[in-house]
């Protein structure tokens, strides 16, 4: 029996002259969650159009949810109930995967007290948007360890300590993600462990930071096996950037270029067809896993990926890659 897998993107919609992702309007002209999901209505008939059935909401669904002193915006998912159960139902029916994924300035490991009680803020906003939705165990919060202040013990206990902020509600939904510095697999499966949450495994981040010199191969199962038997699991894919870049320094009245070549670490604007292939050939075709591209052109980087994939002789069908 072939394994089947969703392939998502993040947030923007590229394709077609692209599509607003959310209200971006500051805090002073009054942005609503209710605006949002107008527009999250339009990025899901595009889904649906494009047969595409994984997608990363931006954090900022609901704008300023969590800002201090600013109590009008605390109340938004309360107030946008009918709206958001209306989507949720719509994202049953389509039959898509939902996630968000707080960047770096959710610190729930932060050795700052006010830091890490306004990242339990965001979690809380992040998972409540889910649970209004009415969307099952695979609609996650995903979120890196954090800061390594005082080492890798001291910050996975401060990322428990931050996580007992946390309710019930919020717990359940939130997944850790290894990274591309300092919290490897092997830091964060013992974590995930304590925790009993889940890892979403980052493909690009391992091939950066890999203390234990593990394969893909090796390591992907022990990253899926965190997942319950009833939630197909996610995980990270993008491909490093190639593309040489150049560094300008004005000297007297001329200009002097010197190259500079990527960081392995920095996204590409595509995904790798090759590498991707050899993937799915491989370890990745063992089981059903969900993927998230992270790749700069969005939904024309997966719709290429894909394209590439069925003249491959790969299936999709209903939204899924067949292998």
């Amino acid at each position: 029996m072939p394994t089947a897998h969703r392939l998502g993107f993040a947030v923007k919609v590229l394709g077609d002259g692209g599509l607003p992702s959310h209200d971006t309007r500051r805090w002073q002209s009054g942005p609503h969650l209710r605006h949002s999901l107008e527009l999250l209505g339009a990025i899901l008939e595009r889904l649906e159009r494009d047969d595409v059935r994984m997608y990363r909401l931006p954090t900022q669904l609901a704008p300023y949810a969590t800002l201090p002193g600013h109590p009008e915006f605390h109340g938004q998912v309360g107030e946008c109930a009918d709206e958001l159960a209306a989507i949720g139902e719509r994202v049953a029916e389509l039959g898509i995967r939902l996630s968000s994924h707080p960047g770096q300035y959710t610190v729930l490991n932060s050795e700052n007290p006010e830091t890490q009680r306004a990242a339990a803020a965001e979690l809380e906003v992040q998972g409540a948007l889910f649970d209004a939705m009415g969307l099952g165990p695979e609609a996650v919060v995903v979120l890196h360890v954090g800061g390594a202040a005082g080492g890798a013990d001291a910050a996975r206990g401060r990322f428990e300590e931050g996580f007992g902020l946390l309710s019930d509600a919020a717990r359940r939904r939130l997944v850790i993600e290894n990274d591309d510095r300092t919290f490897g697999l092997v830091d964060v499966l013992p974590l995930a462990r304590a925790i009993d949450r889940p890892v979403v495994f980052d493909v690009l981040h391992h091939h950066c930071h890999d203390p234990e010199g593990l394969t893909v191969a090796e390591a992907l199962p022990l990253a899926l096996d965190t997942w319950p038997d009833d939630v197909r699991p996610k995980i990270h894919y993008s491909s490093p950037r190639t593309v040489l870049g150049e560094k300008e320094r004005k000297v007297g009245r001329r200009v002097e270029r010197t190259p500079v070549l990527p960081q392995l670490r920095a996204h590409a604007d595509t995904i790798d067809p090759i590498g991707f292939e050899e993937l799915l050939r491989g370890p990745l075709g063992a089981r059903d896993v969900d993927v998230m591209l992270e790749a700069k052109a969005k939904d024309l980087a997966l719709l290429a990926l894909r394209d590439h994939l069925v003249g491959r002789g790969f299936a999709w069908r209903a939204g899924e890659l067949l292998v």
